[in-house]
């Protein structure tokens, strides 16, 4: 069957049963905490951690926050991340403790429901653009090469590197190298985390003139009511001039390998969303490098990344609410 075909036929179906499940929202409260153990007293820190934005598909408000120190918030240029943000010239406890509790309400983004979304020739031009370890040459330009076909549309395109993604990478955590999603690392290796597949899709797919961005936050497990949260998930989203931003998420796909065709077009509810982008610069700007992404705390003591940070991230669901899934919320920008 033509591949035109089988992605029509494929794409009735996504809707078909999206209309079932058009619906699907997860309330829950989200804790965000970390410690900074000082170990250096008397020099300058300075902390940044990242706050997750309302879109139309999360809502999020803060419940509380605290810190050992006052929390400012600041908005990076680039991506339109937010973060807060402390410091003081003068560190003199031995623990610096932080906190902030985020109602949220996830909805389902199912691309064959989303109205068309709007994306600025700005930030279309920054997301063809290679990042440190995302290169748009090279071998993954060459690999995306022999997967496109002349006359395919750009989600057919986009399929073939998600299908390509999906047949030679493993989800596979063991030895050294995943997780700094390294694209030239995947493609030797063909194995690693959440990172490393979308890197190397995002490498392929701006390789071929497909705009790519890398979106990351946390998974929230499903069917558990509350759990620590130990890592981080990231996924990716391309554009379409037809469909706007249009959602994938590879590793989750071959995680659960009968969501395979799910995952291209879909983000759970399963999720938070917390920045957008790779080598992240700071507000105010770090003195160290960039960030390669930004979803734990980020700290410097006189002016180097400090890395003496114990994170305690958790979530526990709320009772569904009427009014959480009558309405999506407006967006915002980033």
């Amino acid at each position: 069957m033509p591949i035109r075909k089988i992605l029509a036929l494929s794409f009735f179906l996504l809707f078909s049963l999206s209309l079932f499940a058009q619906s699907k929202s997860r309330h829950f409260v989200f804790d965000y905490s970390f410690t900074v153990r000082n170990t250096d007293p008397g020099k300058p820190l300075a902390v940044w951690f990242p706050i997750p934005q309302s879109d139309h598909f999360q809502k999020i408000a803060v419940l509380s926050k605290s810190g050992d120190l006052p929390l400012e918030e600041t908005r990076e240029a680039e991506y339109g991340n937010r973060m807060f943000y402390a410091h003081t010239e003068k560190a003199d406890k031995a623990e610096y403790h932080f906190s902030v509790k985020y109602d949220v309400v996830r909805y389902e983004h199912l691309a064959a429901l989303a109205e068309r979304s709007q994306a600025s020739q700005k930030e279309l031009k920054r997301f063809l653009q290679p990042d440190k370890l995302v290169p748009v040459t090279g071998r993954p330009a060459e690999i995306a090469a022999q997967q496109v076909k002349p006359g395919m549309s750009r989600v057919e395109e986009a399929r073939s590197l998600y299908d390509y993604t999906f047949a030679n990478m493993k989800y596979d955590k063991s030895g050294t190298g995943w997780g700094h999603g390294d694209t030239l690392w995947a493609c030797d290796s063909k194995r690693g985390n959440c990172t490393d597949f979308h890197s190397l899709f995002i490498s392929m797919a701006r390789s071929q003139h497909i705009p790519a961005r890398f979106e990351i936050g946390f998974s929230v497990p499903e069917g558990q009511n509350s759990a620590e949260i130990a890592g981080y998930h990231c996924w990716a989203e391309f554009y379409s001039p037809e469909r706007g931003w249009f959602p994938v998420d590879i590793s989750e796909g071959w995680k659960h390998q009968e969501k395979k065709d799910y995952f291209f077009g879909a983000h759970d509810v399963n999720r938070i969303q917390f920045t957008v982008g790779r080598d992240v610069e700071l507000s105010p700007e770090q003195q160290d490098t960039r960030l390669n992404y930004f979803v734990f705390p980020y700290v410097e003591l006189d002016g180097k990344a400090y890395p003496n940070i114990a994170n305690a991230f958790s979530f526990s669901d709320v009772a569904d609410s009427k009014q959480a899934r009558k309405d999506l919320p407006s967006a915002v920008g980033r």
